[in-house]
């Protein structure tokens, strides 16, 4: 792979209890179990790390298809929702919805668009295969 650009972090504490810093400090904050599995919430989360990355790569592969295809696309947007859970034989799994809004696009042209972008995210190639993704056109 010729590398373009390689982000770097470090995490410090006790894993989901702790602290995470980039190496150039653009983001630095404290990370907490969320309430809702014990913990207290009172910071961000690695899910909550990955949605944001997750909604911003896809995002930019969806204007990308649509840049590719002569297709005009005005106040869109990428929702994600990042899931926890139990795996079967221990551990954990994600798994992970995208729900994309291309307002004035017919259903149809958006779910094409969304499901060309899926193909061409680096985190949807990251995650095919690994765990669940399901890309949803929502109305707005």
């Amino acid at each position: 792979m010729k590398v373009l650009y390689t982000a770097e972090a470090l995490a410090t504490g006790e894993g989901r209890n702790g602290h995470v810093r980039s190496t150039d400090g653009r983001v630095d904050l404290d990370v907490a179990v969320p309430k809702e599995m014990g913990g207290s919430g009172d910071g961000s989360n690695p899910e909550q790390l990955f949605a944001a990355g997750y909604a911003a790569c896809f995002h930019s592969a969806l204007l990308g298809v649509a840049r590719q295809r002569k297709i005009t696309v005005a106040d869109s947007a990428v929702g994600t929702g990042v899931s926890i859970g139990p795996l079967d034989g221990g551990g954990y799994t994600l798994a992970v919805r995208l729900e994309v809004s291309l307002p004035g696009l017919p259903r149809d042209v958006a779910q094409e668009l969304a499901d060309a972008a899926h193909q061409v995210c680096p985190y949807s190639h990251a995650t095919r295969g690994n765990i669940d993704v399901t890309v949803t056109v929502v109305e707005e």
